[in-house]
């Protein structure tokens, strides 16, 4: 695999293996030899995006039939506003009623297409980026695609308890207080709804990391599924910096969002002289560079494991 300095990137990247220096300052090298080799992220966007453009292509001509076959209160929707709360919620629910039936139904065919299709070209597009990296890799294209499956099954389940724990919240600050004839306390909901969010948030940076190393052991090893997640389970005082490394990711990921945020209200101050077709092309820009930023640092993370396992097997740890 390249190297930008064996004097230096890789001296840090030992060390941090056996524990003289924490990831996160190897990872910052890592992030610099990711950005002089931008082939690796274009190879990350070109996969991606040659799934991701033709999903939200079925995506919105579903949805326009779904929104052209509905009958919405537009005008009720157009008059929400947040200083009527339970005003906006029953105009919400009743929208919910009239929707909740035919996305349902659509759901129940498109989503497991659009999961099993990601599953499979997801599989072989990691294959594609991980061989880039480092060419002694073995393809294992199958093995990867159980992985995968069972990565979207537990970011599944994950997206479910977190729908569990916003429904909690509502019942004890929205709908209890309402039933028993009091007013609801939307702070506590929405203080509730970000602790339950940033806690599941950080819980599935913790663990998730199994989730990448686990097809990357598999083509280190040339093993299959069963002994790649045993092999994830048993790294040792490794482990530490891995999950030090997806917390950073975590963060850099909530960063980018919140910059993404800034950037897209950046216009609306302008809102009266900004023309529609100009904002939608700002929107547009500042979308493109937040997934290019994203698929970057999905790099960057790919060759932070690679080169502190490498660095760790060669110190004994394997």
């Amino acid at each position: 695999m390249k190297a930008l300095d064996k004097n230096g990137i890789d001296d840090v990247i030992v060390s941090t293996a056996a524990g003289e220096v924490r990831a996160t300052q190897s990872f910052v090298h890592v992030l610099s030899e990711c950005w002089s080799r931008p082939s690796l992220t274009a190879l990350e966007v070109l996969w991606r995006w040659v799934y991701g453009i033709p999903a939200l292509l079925l995506l919105w001509r579903v949805g326009s039939r779904l929104y052209a076959s509905v009958p919405l209160n537009l005008v009720a929707l157009e008059k929400m506003t947040v200083t009527q709360p339970m005003q906006a919620a029953e105009t919400l629910a009743e929208t919910m009623d009239i929707l909740l039936p035919p996305v349902v139904q659509v759901a129940a065919w498109l989503a497991p297409l659009l999961l099993v299709t990601w599953v499979i070209w997801s599989s072989l597009g990691r294959t594609v980026v991980m061989r880039r990296i480092d060419s002694s890799l073995h393809s294992r294209p199958w093995t990867l695609i159980v992985l995968q499956a069972i990565r979207v099954t537990a970011l599944t389940a994950s997206f479910i308890l977190w729908f569990l724990c916003l429904r909690g919240a509502a019942g004890v600050a929205v709908t209890g207080p309402v039933l028993r004839g009091g007013e609801p306390n939307l702070v506590g909901y929405f203080a509730l709804a970000i602790v339950s969010t940033l806690g599941l948030f950080t819980l599935w940076a913790v663990v998730s990391w199994i989730f990448s190393v686990a097809p990357m052991l598999a083509m280190l090893h040339n093993t299959d599924v069963g002994a790649s997640l045993r092999a994830a389970f048993r790294l040792g005082p490794l482990k530490g910096k891995l999950v030090e490394i997806n917390l950073v990711m975590g963060i850099v990921k909530i960063a980018l969002m919140v910059l993404a945020l800034v950037f897209s209200a950046t216009p609306l101050p302008f809102e009266s002289v900004a023309t529609t077709e100009f904002l939608v092309t700002w929107w547009a820009g500042v979308a493109v560079l937040y997934f290019v930023a994203s698929d970057f640092f999905h790099v960057a993370r790919l060759v932070g494991y690679l080169r502190l396992w490498k660095a760790y097997a060669d110190r004994g740890g394997e």
